[in-house]
């Protein structure tokens, strides 16, 4: 079994973690920007993918990823778990059309809700008790997940029409645009930034390079927010105008 994730601060790489450290200890944990993990995908039959939904939808990389890659899908068992801050409906359900349209055979799905990745907005930010609350409600929901599976009987949250409606007119009908291509909105605070190269070392879409002694950001910003939450003078944002607070999941372990 292999275990595939998208993640910005971790919160999808820990709950992939968990799932597979009580169903599978033996299999191995990839991100999708792993040079390697084209070679495994095609070794192994039984995948887990993790992700983060973005506006009730599939973040650009990702959906590039599965694109570009549609030929190793073909065959393939997929359970997927998603990740998300707010309801997202159908956050397991549209990964799974769009694998199952390249020839995956799905096998379920699990929705795991997590504290908010996005750092420069206040409104959807929570007190660290109730996050730290989320992420144990979600390690619970994540056990009972993998004895039912044990057992036979797979969770299929987020699989199906209705969960498919929900996720439709809830957020994506809204907001399809802001996934629909990567964005060029990042901005860096030249006073803040002291060109540490944290941000660039992290960015899965090598958006980020240190020119002139201060960060740059490109035009291919997926909108992981990992930059915006390591950043150590909080010299970044993409959404808002300044950060709120920022939170990987360890702060909340």
């Amino acid at each position: 079994m292999l275990g595939i994730y998208f993640s910005g601060t971790r919160n999808s790489r820990y709950a992939l973690e968990t799932f597979l450290g009580q169903y599978d200890e033996s299999a191995k944990v990839f991100a999708i920007e792993d040079e390697s993990l084209v070679g495994h995908i095609k070794n192994n039959e039984e995948i887990v993918f993790s992700y983060s939904v973005q506006f009730s939808n599939i973040p650009k990389m990702l959906k590039d990823f599965v694109d570009r890659y549609r030929h190793l899908w073909q065959g393939k068992k997929i359970f997927v778990i998603a990740t998300m801050g707010l309801f997202s409906g159908d956050g397991a359900g549209i990964l799974a059309r769009r694998l199952r349209k390249y020839g995956a055979q799905i096998t379920g799905g699990l929705h795991l809700k997590m504290p908010d990745s996005i750092a420069d907005e206040k409104a959807l930010k929570r007190p660290i008790e109730k996050n730290v609350e989320l992420v144990k409600a979600a390690e619970k929901k994540i056990s009972n997940a993998v004895r039912e599976m044990k057992n036979g009987r797979t969770s299929q949250e987020g699989i199906g029409f209705l969960y498919h409606f929900a996720g439709l007119f809830g957020q994506r009908l809204y907001f399809y645009n802001k996934t629909k291509r990567y964005t060029d909105k990042v901005k860096i605070d030249t006073r803040k930034c002291v060109a540490c190269g944290k941000c660039a070392g992290l960015c899965p879409m090598k958006n980020l390079n240190i020119e002139d002694n201060v960060a740059k950001a490109g035009n291919g910003c997926t909108m992981c927010y990992r930059c915006i939450n390591i950043c150590p003078k909080q010299a970044i944002t993409l959404l808002g105008k300044c950060v709120v607070e920022q939170g990987t999941i360890e702060k909340y372990l």
